[in-house]
């Protein structure tokens, strides 16, 4: 079974209905069952708590999100940080590499940040023999995780008729 490393973009789908919404959902609900801990096929990064978080109250300040479901989108996201995703620290060496991949691709510091921590996972991992799956709804991203030979997948090429939000709430 393949492993996947969701970005923010994608994260925050699972608790916010948008495009894209019920495959993400369906991934990792998929992922929790076919193994004991749903955490060791989701992997994200710990920099994705401040950017869901972020996410959360922008999509709040844009009227996208009442206050109620600003809460609870929050709440939820971070009670799942702690049983449904494995989450990956960035280190200094992370930080570095992301300089690198800023400097290489039009990225923006946490999106570099994110492709530095999933391009380290995906060598520890196919080091024995084990893939991963990069997800984000950001095509600028995905284009440089795929230059940097990172199997990718985006949610926007998985949109569904039950993925049309309803009025400001998730």
């Amino acid at each position: 079974m393949a492993l996947h490393y969701l970005d923010a973009s994608a994260l925050v789908k699972y608790c916010v209905l948008e495009p894209g919404s019920i495959w993400v959902r369906g991934l990792i609900d998929l992922a929790g069952e076919q193994t004991p801990l749903s955490a060791h096929s989701i992997l994200m990064a710990d920099v994705s708590v401040a950017e869901v978080s972020a996410a959360f109250s922008i999509l709040h300040r844009v009227n996208r999100l009442r206050r109620m479901a600003w809460d609870s989108a929050y709440d939820r996201f971070m009670d799942d940080v702690s049983f449904r995703y494995q989450l990956v620290g960035a280190g200094r060496d992370d930080f570095f590499a992301a300089a690198d991949l800023a400097r290489k691709h039009p990225l923006k510091a946490y999106d570099a940040v994110q492709l530095a921590v999933a391009l380290r996972q995906h060598h520890a991992l196919s080091a024995v023999k084990q893939s991963l799956i990069f997800v984000s709804g950001d095509k600028t991203l995905l284009a440089a995780a795929e230059a940097e030979g990172l199997p990718t997948d985006n949610p926007f090429d998985h949109v569904s008729p039950q993925d049309t939000p309803g009025r400001a709430a998730s």
